[in-house]
């Protein structure tokens, strides 16, 4: 047992989430029961993890959790850096348009790289009364015109477009035709769903129908294989893909951080397929396995010991050469990595860490934790599905509290009956717990820091968590402010 187990039991800890939810009603609180769960021997062995999750958030309880548009355009279509990404609707809407995840793209923005640019319809009350479709062929006009380097155009929809009945699909194919530049029509308005995760689905969907496979690339050879679900988030795809190339792998396709139109459209003449964010980018994995053939599997490079066991399992699909070169890389840089252990380790050994984060790091960023020697006591997704927990919860120690969409109340009672040292959680949750006197790390884009991944990364991920445990500023301040 863990030294936390030991002081806050399994009764202790199911004590403290029905401490937690006796504030609700009756009906309210059988339901926020249903989306807790305590990690025991059986969940973490078996994966049977009864969490429910993927449901609808109760009305009147504070989320935080996005909408579709929300997962198709900041998420999987934002990164995607030499198209020109539109935010159809009102400009209020668009709240993920404005700039990105800090996803880093080479190119010079502006001219061959868009990711940062803010473009919108901006809907105004005529555009509601007599349709917007007029208007959304003059904007794809204008930016045929402006940036000429552009390799195409999304559509991405906000509420009000669905709502109405525009026919962007219409225009998509109109404007393809006269333009000679793929304009993508992308049903992802806010509505649809419970969360961003289905808009996730709907932006893998529409590269399936729209890119996918019609590019043409000859040079083909045995080592190709495409990065799913990384999203450069400062720089965690550069980190990853250095390491895969140093085994002698070669990637063709990035998804979608500092990714292009064309490495979308000729993904499917890989060998294999790499996954990180599941929760965002499985759908085209299953698409081009049964399409192409092509296999894929999961990898984390969270942390030396996840990449380690990664780095062999993507080798193991290849031959003894790219194994041999994966043993090689791995010593090669597990000196490095004991080096900022043995800095680090000693000043966060036993600090026990509260997550709630979005599609793989309430799961793949445990290892990187343990590493440093730090317990991860409660973990859970704002948009996770049933096959989520399944998989997050064999990576848990005995103990651990399972959560799906928690509250904001419910984060705060829980960081304080803990003893929680730090939170690892979203930007909407960041300034409550820094005036709490907990210190936090934003962990959907590393608090304006990283990369997190690979073995660079992890130099940076340890900084940053002592960083923010340790500083001398909590001896200097008295919290609640």
């Amino acid at each position: 047992m863990s030294a936390s187990i030991e002081k806050l039991n399994m009764e202790a800890t199911k004590k403290i989430i029905d401490e937690m939810l006796e504030v609700y009603p009756d009906k309210t609180r059988k339901e926020r029961a249903k989306h807790y769960e305590v990690a025991d021997e059986a969940v973490i062995e078996t994966g049977k993890c009864s969490v429910k999750s993927n449901i609808k958030t109760r009305p009147g309880v504070m989320t935080a959790r996005g909408c579709s548009f929300a997962g198709s355009k900041g998420v999987v279509w934002g990164p995607i850096k030499d198209a020109v990404h539109i935010s159809h609707g009102p400009v209020g809407c668009g709240q993920y348009s404005w700039g990105t995840r800090r996803n880093y793209a080479t190119g010079t923005q502006g001219v061959d790289a868009f990711g940062v640019l803010q473009v919108t319809s901006d809907f105004v009350e005529k555009d509601i009364v007599f349709g917007g479709d007029k208007k959304l062929e003059n904007i794809c006009r204008e930016i045929k015109e402006v940036f000429p380097l552009a390799k195409g155009i999304s559509v991405q929809s906000e509420c009000p477009v669905g709502l109405i009945g525009d026919d962007i699909e219409a225009v998509g194919k109109k404007m393809t035709k006269e333009l000679e530049l793929p304009v993508i029509p992308v049903r992802c308005e806010g509505f649809r769903g419970v969360s961003q995760s289905l808009g996730h689905h709907i932006a893998n969907d529409a590269v399936r129908d729209h890119l996918l496979g019609k590019g043409e690339f000859e040079d083909t050879t045995p080592y190709d294989i495409n990065m799913i679900g990384e999203y450069n988030i400062g720089g965690d795809t550069w980190a990853s893909r250095k390491i895969l190339e140093e085994i002698g792998l070669r990637v063709i396709g990035q998804w979608a951080g500092d990714g292009t139109m064309n490495e979308l459209s000729i993904s499917h003449k890989a060998k294999l397929n790499i996954l990180h964010c599941y929760r965002s980018m499985n759908y085209i994995c299953t698409t081009m396995e049964e399409r192409y053939g092509i296999p894929w599997m999961e990898y984390n490079f969270f942390g030396p010991t996840k990449i380690a066991e990664s780095l062999r399992a993507i080798a193991a699909r290849f031959d003894e050469t790219i194994q041999a070169n994966a043993e090689r890389v791995i010593a090669q840089y597990q000196a490095e990595a004991d080096e900022v252990i043995a800095k680090y380790r000693p000043k966060l050994a036993g600090k026990k860490v509260m997550l709630m984060v979005g599609g793989l790091r309430a799961g793949h960023t445990i290892g990187a934790y343990e590493d440093l020697g730090m317990e991860v006591i409660s973990t859970g997704y704002e948009f996770g599905h049933k096959d989520d927990y399944q998989r997050m919860v064999k990576e848990v120690k005995e103990g651990t509290i399972i959560y799906d969409d928690p509250t904001s109340y419910e984060l705060e009672h829980l960081a304080e009956k803990l003893g929680t040292d730090l939170v690892g959680a979203g930007i909407k949750e960041k300034y409550v717990y820094t005036k709490m006197g907990i210190p936090f790390r934003q962990m959907h884009s590393w608090d304006y820091s990283g990369p997190y991944h690979g073995y660079d990364g992890f130099k940076v991920f340890a900084r940053d968590m002592d960083m923010a445990i340790n500083s001398p500023t909590w001896n200097l301040i008295k919290a609640p402010f």
